[in-house]
Order: C-alpha cells, then sequence, then structure tokens
C-alpha cells in the first residue's frame, strides 16, 4: 500500500509541470489586417495551442494600421495587467515604432519568445517584363520613381529589404517608389491587378499564388536556396541581400513574474510541438525559438541596429 502510494506521488509530480503549463484562457492580438504575417502568425499560435490541447479557450484580434503600432498602443492601453493578454509581432514593428515615431514601443510590452523567421521574396505579376534580378536592377536605374514596390508597411522588414536591393543595385535607397499596405491582401491585390511593379514580403504571404502561376519570384533574400522556393536567391544572382524577417510573441505589461511564466511555458511546448513545426514546414517558416531574457536582449539589439538602417533609407533621424 505505501509502494502504491510512493509511486502515485511520483507520478502526480511527473505530470505536474505540463498540467501547469496549461490555461484556461488567453487573447491574442495581431496588430494587422487579415492575410498577413503577423494575421497568419496568431491564427497558427492559436490553432495549435487547441490542437495541443494548451489552452482551451483562445481569441485573436486584428487591430491594423501603422506597422503594428496602432494595435501595440491600444494593446498596452487596456491590457496592462492582463495575465492572458498577447500581442504578436516582429521585425516589421521595430521598424515602424521608429519610423512612425510612435508613442508606444516594444519597450512597453514585456517580451516573451522569438518565434520564426522567413526570408523575403519579391515576386512580380506573370506577364510583368521584369523576369530577374538584373531586369529590377536595370528598370531602377532607368528610372527609379517608375519602379513600384507593394510591401509592408514604412520602415519593415519589407522595405528595408527593397532598400538593400536598390543600394546594392546602385541606387539610392531613399529613392525608391515603396508604397506601404496595412495588410498582406491588399498589397497581393495591388500586384495581380498590375498598379504595382514588383512586390515584398513574407514568402508565406505569396506562396499561393506562386504556386498557382499568377506570381513569379524575382528573388529570395536567404544565403542560399530555400527547399520550398523553387527559385534563385539574389546572392546568387549576384546581388549580396541576406534579411531574415522574424516573428514574435509578447505579454501585457504589468504582470508578474509567475504569470509571465506560465505563458512562457505554454509558449514553450507549442514551439517545441510537432503539431507547430509542421505548420512552419507548410509556411517556410524557420523556428528561431528565442526566450524569455535573451530574447529582450536580442530585441533591444535589433532596435539599435534597425534605428541605423532606417536613418540610410532616409525615414528616421
Amino acid at each position: 500500500m505505501k509502494l502504491f502510494k510512493v509511486a502515485a506521488l511520483v507520478s502526480a509530480t511527473l505530470i505536474a509541470p505540463a498540467a501547469m503549463a496549461q490555461m484556461s484562457e488567453m487573447q491574442i492580438m495581431a496588430p494587422a489586417a487579415p492575410g498577413g504575417g503577423w494575421d497568419q502568425t496568431a491564427r497558427t499560435i492559436q490553432a495549435t495551442l487547441q490542437s495541443e490541447g494548451l489552452v482551451s479557450n483562445i481569441q485573436v484580434e486584428n487591430v491594423a494600421g501603422a506597422g503594428g503600432t496602432i494595435g501595440l498602443q491600444q494593446f498596452v492601453n487596456r491590457s496592462t495587467g492582463s495575465p492572458t493578454a498577447t500581442i504578436v509581432g516582429g521585425y516589421v514593428m521595430v521598424g515602424a515604432v521608429i519610423a512612425n515615431a510612435s508613442p508606444v514601443s516594444l519597450s512597453d510590452v514585456t517580451p516573451l519568445a522569438r518565434l520564426t523567421g522567413e526570408y523575403v521574396v519579391v515576386v512580380a505579376a506573370a506577364d510583368s517584363p521584369i523576369n530577374s534580378a538584373d531586369d529590377l536592377a536595370a528598370a531602377l536605374n532607368e528610372d527609379v520613381g517608375a519602379v513600384t514596390w507593394a510591401g509592408g508597411s514604412a520602415g519593415g522588414v519589407d522595405h528595408i529589404a527593397a532598400g538593400q536591393f536598390a543600394a546594392v543595385a546602385g541606387v539610392a535607397p531613399e529613392e525608391i517608389n515603396y508604397i506601404p499596405y496595412a495588410g498582406g491582401g491588399e498589397a497581393l491585390a495591388a500586384i495581380l491587378g498590375g498598379q504595382v511593379s514588383v512586390g515584398v514580403s513574407g514568402y508565406s504571404e505569396f506562396s499561393a499564388q506562386i504556386d498557382a502561376g499568377a506570381l513569379k519570384v524575382i528573388g529570395i533574400t536567404a544565403p542560399e536556396r530555400q527547399d520550398y522556393l523553387d527559385a534563385p536567391t539574389f546572392i546568387e544572382q549576384g546581388y549580396d541581400i541576406d534579411v531574415q524577417n522574424w516573428r514574435m510573441i509578447a505579454a501585457a505589461p504589468g504582470i508578474s513574474d509567475d504569470e509571465k511564466a506560465a505563458l512562457l511555458d505554454v509558449i514553450t511546448q507549442m514551439a517545441e510541438s510537432d503539431t507547430w513545426n509542421a505548420e512552419l514546414a507548410t509556411k517556410g517558416w524557420v523556428n528561431t525559438f528565442l526566450a524569455g531574457d535573451d530574447f529582450a536582449t536580442y530585441l533591444e539589439e535589433e532596435v539599435v541596429a534597425t534605428t541605423a538602417i532606417l536613418q540610410d533609407l532616409g525615414i528616421a533621424e
């Protein structure tokens, strides 16, 4: 009888961490319109947490505008102290906070973890005369203003990738004709409708239209070819560009250390799950999980580096 009690106690101890890393509810703000990378990230988190039984009730809210800074401000103002409120964001938001002189910044939330990385692709409509990086560079050098770029918010990773290509192609980055869109769906419509010359975004936002043949890939900002995409890198075409978007999840300001730890436990289990990693492979996202204090330090370094890049683009002092 005593042996049975000891075994039961050991068993309960072993399963306790898993039980502790479960939550009854969570809210996720996607600070962008439906269809974009942050929306996809939030919906994938929602589906995975529910599928893995980590959170039973999860709501996703979209608040678009200004590179996520409108949503970020709403999140800070109304969610302070809430142990179940989270927001997704990433490299784009770092730049948007700087470019928009946002009254709130990522230092006003509680960083939890960097989740994924994704290389940027430049695409054109299937019938576009631009077929390669050389074609795009030639068009820019002929008339930089005539080449219109559809991408995410000003100062974000899409804008940075476009500016880096311009610089390598011999054009001043601040002269490019970059048109920011609030969501991936709007940018996609502009590309397919012939309203812009090229589009720039993460692969996942264009993948369906690439597979269908409606869009062609001019190049991808990866150091080598990616298994999920049969298209050349800019580097192999002679243009030295290596840019990776990353996405994160953060908690509300003003929560306790225990509340932060509970959220991080759930997110860590999610990031290690087969369900999550299968979704990443399908979307062309890389698992770049970095959590807690290590991520907070990384985030601070990214703010400093991005400020310098945006100064080159002429959109930061």
